[in-house]
């Protein structure tokens, strides 16, 4: 049930960053005035003046995993991010399970915000590609997702969040497996009403605030991926295979509109 998703965290009250979902906020920046320029990452480099990777904590109940910074690698030009037991859960936040997530240290305003990736394959699992901000950032929780559930990876889970405020998924048939290989996902972020969803270039998918208000705020890049734990009905069940579970990311790009 794609709605479990958006209930669960409204009812919890949890943000992405784990913090507390503000209705408002003072001093809220207009995604005009975000700082990020537009950029080509195709990982060759651990850039810290762009990146950095979450470390030493856990996202909200139903995240089953603690973010460390060493399950965050870049070697050959891709970047990776890894799931596994390691150190766990002395060293994982107190969950079972370590994993990584990779985050812009500006925000960005309006524009196209595209990655090449391939997903992990294993259910109850998410790879994800997505901007976010809240409260961490003097801002309302606004957000937009590319999400491969590892149930099925024929598929892209899209959706948005406008001031803590989600529900808006839309589930794609790719026509291909996106955990056999890399490709191309992106959206469009439009000051002129709508965000547009592309697959390889194509256009799959258009939210226009006909199903509610659209994100305004300037947000972070964020790739992470996960297990889920008392969201069976979103993600089914995740059961450890037993080794490291990796998604890997060819590149990252952003065009300031």
């Amino acid at each position: 049930m794609l709605i479990t998703r958006a209930r669960a965290l409204e009812a919890l009250g949890a943000a992405i960053l784990g913090a507390v979902v503000a209705v408002t906020a003072t001093g809220v920046v207009p995604a005009e005035a975000a700082i990020g320029p537009s950029f080509v990452d195709n990982f060759n480099a651990f850039d810290t003046s762009r990146w950095y990777k979450a470390d030493g904590y856990s996202n909200g109940s139903m995240f089953n995993a603690g973010w460390r910074a060493d399950h965050v690698w870049i070697n050959g030009g891709v970047a990776g991010l890894n799931l596994d037991t390691q150190s766990c859960p002395g060293g994982c936040s107190g969950k079972p399970y370590a994993a990584g997530e990779y985050r812009t240290t500006d925000l960005y305003s309006y524009g196209r915000f595209e990655a090449r990736l391939k997903a992990v394959k294993n259910p109850g699992t998410v790879t994800s590609f997505f901007t976010y901000t809240g409260p961490s950032d003097g801002q309302p929780w606004d957000e937009i997702d590319v999400e491969i559930l590892g149930k099925n990876t024929t598929q892209v889970q899209l959706n948005y969040f406008t001031n803590g405020v989600g529900g808006h998924e839309t589930v794609i048939n790719l026509g291909f497996d996106a955990s056999a290989g890399y490709h191309n996902y992106a959206f469009e972020w439009w000051n002129r009403g709508t965000i547009n969803w592309f697959v390889d270039g194509v256009l799959v998918h258009q939210e226009n605030g006909s199903r509610g208000p659209l994100p305004t705020h300037p947000q972070r890049i964020m790739m992470n991926l996960w297990p889920g734990i008392g969201v069976d009905g979103w993600l089914k069940p995740f059961t450890y295979p037993g080794t490291k579970l990796t998604a890997t990311y060819d590149w990252a790009k952003y065009t300031r509109y």
